[in-house]
């Protein structure tokens, strides 16, 4: 990929998020269309879309009356249309009569410590390993028991996992992030941020992130050669 040209994606998104899994197959769908014309580097940041919800969680029909003001017939509608995006990407995603929504903010202090002490590819991994504990395995997204495991199956530590939850270490951080990003005009996820300066938000089709990713790197492309042209 010595040809390709280099491109960092800052995706924001919450764990308990659906558009947010399937926006991001659809990106990395796209992403393997441009294969050899784009170098892509990922990096995940927090956004908790229920800062407020306690440890115990509520249920899920009942958080999105309350929040949103559905009936439960347009809830059922919303789930089983999430339900069908979510098969057509290849990422089932399993509702339950008893289906909860949790707290992240745990869960989140352990993806900016991947991404901060990890090896590259960690924190995408153990993002997709959440995601997939709670939406195909329907777990506690606040329960330390689940987030050490999802730790330890992608290669990290879950000795350093437990300390970093008996603690409130990066807790800082990642409310700065938030904040951060808040202050930058995000208020929905996913928001996918390409090199610092283009920003897109949803769980678009492939063929809309592929659009957007090849003229980026075409733009790149020129200031390259630009810049090479007056070297």
């Amino acid at each position: 990929m010595t040809n390709a040209i280099p491109m960092q994606i800052d995706i924001v998104s919450d764990v308990v998020c659906p558009w947010c899994i399937i926006g991001y197959k659809n990106l990395e769908d796209a992403i393997s269309r441009l294969d050899g014309e784009i170098d892509v580097k990922l990096r995940w940041h927090p956004f908790e879309l229920n800062r407020d919800m306690p440890p115990e969680g509520q249920d899920l029909a009942e958080h999105l009356k309350e929040k949103y003001g559905l009936t439960a017939d347009q809830s059922a509608d919303n789930r089983a249309r999430i339900t069908m995006m979510a098969e057509n990407v290849g990422f089932p995603i399993h509702f339950s009569s008893d289906s909860r929504i949790y707290n992240t903010f745990d869960a989140h202090r352990l993806l900016y410590w991947a991404g901060k002490e990890g090896a590259y590819g960690q924190q995408t991994a153990l993002k997709l390993n959440l995601f997939a504990a709670y939406f195909q395995g329907g777990d506690n997204m606040s329960d330390h028991g689940v987030l050490t495991r999802a730790v330890e199956d992608v290669g990290l530590s879950p000795e350093r996992a437990a300390e970093i939850l008996a603690s409130d270490e990066f807790a800082r951080e990642v409310r700065a992030e938030e904040d951060e990003f808040g202050e930058a005009g995000i208020s929905s996820v996913p928001t996918y941020v390409i090199n610092g300066k283009f920003a897109i938000s949803g769980g678009h089709p492939p063929e809309v992130f592929e659009q957007a990713l090849s003229e980026i790197a075409r733009q790149g492309d020129e200031i390259l050669a630009e810049a090479e042209s007056e070297a």
